[in-house]
């Protein structure tokens, strides 16, 4: 299915190299989007506006935020990896929205797409920090959504977990028998959620058809967060 309202959108796509930025850039650009993918860190507080005041016009800003999640006991997080995880995660994404978001409220037309993580809505042992930060992501997305509708602005997450990614679940780790048993355990669904199945609903939620949702948050992950 062609979602033909992405035909002509720009739609800028941040760590198009990791998570899920190479299948998102993908599928949006099979439905007509002219894709603008961004591979840099964005760490640095100026970044996210240098990078969009460099590309123009932004119809649609992806924000696809990633990071390889430590699985620190809680006892034993320290400052740096409490830093490093928020400073990748969730410091970008206000730049980044903020950056986008005048000329979408003055045209009164944009959406913003964070691809979180289901880690947020669900406990995970050895995962405070990480968890903490996409939480922060989310809150912030919940906010903002509920901020910009009346501008005709629609800002929603995907809160994923068990999609198949090389960020998260390289070959080596999909492989292991081990992680083929806890997926017949954890997730209702006895698989990894397909990349093409988790990018092909990003598509559905930039489209037009997907105007009347507002600051949601979306889970994807195969009924993991329902056990």
């Amino acid at each position: 299915m062609t979602h033909s309202s992405l035909l002509g959108k720009r739609i800028l796509v941040t760590h198009a190299d990791a998570f899920m930025g190479p299948v998102l850039c993908e599928v949006l650009a099979r439905h007509g989007a002219t894709v603008i993918p961004n591979t840099e860190t964005l760490r640095e507080p100026e970044a996210p506006a240098d990078l969009v005041a460099a590309v123009g016009d932004v119809d649609i800003l992806v924000a696809n935020l990633a990071i390889r999640n430590p699985r620190t006991p809680v006892t034993d997080v320290d400052e740096a990896e409490w830093s490093e995880v928020f400073a990748a995660l969730v410091d970008p994404l206000p730049r980044l929205c903020r950056a986008v978001l005048p000329a979408m409220i003055a045209r009164r037309s944009g959406k913003i797409l964070l691809m979180g993580s289901a880690s947020a809505l669900r406990g995970i042992k050895g995962a405070t920090t990480y968890s903490a930060a996409r939480g922060a992501q989310l809150a912030y997305v919940q906010s903002l959504g509920v901020e910009v509708a009346a501008h005709n602005v629609q800002v929603n997450a995907i809160a994923q977990n068990f999609v198949d990614n090389p960020t998260y679940f390289p070959p080596e780790v999909q492989s292991d028998p081990r992680f083929q048993d806890r997926l017949k355990r954890e997730v209702p669904l006895g698989r990894l959620v397909s990349a093409n199945e988790d990018a092909e609903f990003a598509a559905y939620l930039c489209s037009d058809a997907a105007n009347c949702f507002v600051g949601q948050v979306f889970p994807v992950c195969g009924g993991w967060v329902q056990r």
